[in-house]
């Protein structure tokens, strides 16, 4: 079966593409799947692992940040470097697109609303078209 792929759309730039992001995992893990998500940067991955501690309010997300504990649900990555099996949901919030992503069940791309980042999310989106997949979006309007 192949990756599904779907871009989640931010309507504006108020909108955090990190609490999307959480929302998004703690959907997952509590479907019982294993998530990765590409941060994009370091510092991008730091930022996020604090921001998961915190949010969504109330709630637990079990996560590391780094692949080298493989039996927490949710990874947080810099890049798609340290992208390793065992994970069937990926979540991207790097500018580049995932490299082969029919490893996955589910590929999810958070588009933020500014310009530049749109635009790189418009070269995903044709470069897993590309790859023969058939990308889906939906419109985000609050987080």
């Amino acid at each position: 079966m192949p990756c599904q792929v779907d871009f989640y759309v931010l309507a504006n730039p108020a909108l955090s593409p990190g609490r999307l992001a959480c929302r998004l995992c703690m959907m997952a893990w509590e479907q019982g799947h294993r998530v990765a998500v590409l941060a994009g940067s370091e510092e991008d991955a730091n930022a996020l692992d604090e921001l998961m501690w915190d949010f969504p309010p109330g709630r637990f997300l079990p996560h590391a940040l780094g692949a080298a504990d493989a039996d927490v649900p949710v990874s947080i990555l810099p890049d798609a470097e340290q992208l390793a099996a065992g994970r069937d949901v990926v979540i991207n919030l790097a500018a580049t697109p995932v490299p082969e992503p029919g490893r996955f069940q589910r590929l999810l791309e958070i588009v933020p609303a500014d310009t530049q980042r749109k635009e790189a999310s418009r070269d995903k989106f044709r470069q897993y078209r590309d790859w023969g997949l058939s990308p889906g979006s939906h419109q985000i309007e609050k987080v």
